[in-house]
């Protein structure tokens, strides 16, 4: 584990780009872009055009460790490169930002409400691969909708035994157990999922260094207590489907937690815009996001 890229991601100030779109949802994120279906005809033209929008957004002027701790990539986009360098080289050498990776294989079929992480197939090759790209830690997600807690603690311990195998390689996983922001039961499900991520991190037996990505709560400061165990080094959020705006005007009020936005980070960039327009966008994102992470 590279010590520098742990202390920075325990003390500095910063949040955390999302830019681990894959195969389901890349698509969106191009159409978002303003990159239409019809612009590529199999899954490897469709990857080559989002590389080339995070490229776009990874090289940009804007995009610094100033206000930027760390960004998550997908698999093609380690295995990528920028500039002659893996993607994720040229974030640390180049822009002093710790790259993870997302790990997960996609949801299973919703039941009792929730979805868990369908089961790892790849997950020693892939951190391996991980492994040789230099990456610092990982990210994989679980997706909570219905307030059913026994289907909620199935989620926390898959998260905690999928995270004891990546913490155990070298790695610092990121735990992702998203609640739907949609949810009418949202406020109860996080008092569910509380309760559980504490009880495992009460029996946490290991030394290695652990992350939290959640959704963010509906009471301020709601999931500070996961500060209180020395494995915990950040708590991150997700947008959920927030505007930037939104997601920001909730953030702002939990101490401690920072962005880990996808869709919030990008909103508003398009692939025809010139140089000066795509810059100035991504620098406004970028302030806005910087800005709610550390008001908490």
């Amino acid at each position: 584990m590279n010590t520098k890229q742990l202390e920075r991601m325990k003390n500095d100030k910063g949040f955390v780009a999302a830019l681990d779109q894959s195969g389901g949802s890349t698509p969106k994120a191009l159409k978002n872009y303003g990159i239409g279906e019809d612009a590529y005809s199999n899954e490897e033209e469709m990857f080559k055009l989002v590389h080339e929008m995070r490229k776009r957004i990874i090289t940009n002027s804007a995009f610094t460790s100033e206000k930027i701790l760390a960004a998550i990539l997908f698999k093609v986009t380690m295995n990528s490169k920028v500039d002659d360098k893996y993607t994720g080289d040229y974030l640390w050498e180049e822009k002093g930002i710790v790259p993870f990776l997302k790990v997960d294989e996609g949801l299973d079929e919703e039941k009792d409400g929730v979805q868990l992480m369908k089961p790892f197939k790849h997950l020693d090759d892939l951190l391996e691969n991980a492994r040789e790209r230099n990456i610092f830690g990982t990210k994989m997600r679980s997706l909570i909708r219905e307030n059913n807690p026994e289907a909620i603690k199935k989620i926390v311990r898959q998260q905690f035994e999928y995270a004891d195998k990546i913490g155990s390689k070298g790695f610092v996983p990121i735990i992702e157990p998203e609640v739907d922001i949609h949810s009418k039961d949202k406020a109860e499900i996080e008092k569910v999922l509380k309760k559980y991520l504490l009880e495992e991190l009460e029996t946490f037996k290991f030394d290695y260094p652990l992350m939290f990505k959640l959704s963010l709560p509906e009471e301020a400061n709601f999931y500070h207590d996961l500060y209180n165990y020395k494995n915990t080094i950040r708590v991150v959020a997700l947008s959920g489907g927030y505007s930037r705006k939104d997601a920001n005007a909730k953030l702002a009020k939990n101490k401690d937690l920072i962005a880990s936005y996808s869709r919030a980070l990008t909103e508003g960039l398009n692939a025809s815009q010139s140089d000066e327009e795509f810059t100035k966008t991504l620098d406004f994102s970028i302030e806005e996001n910087y800005k709610a992470s550390i008001e908490g």
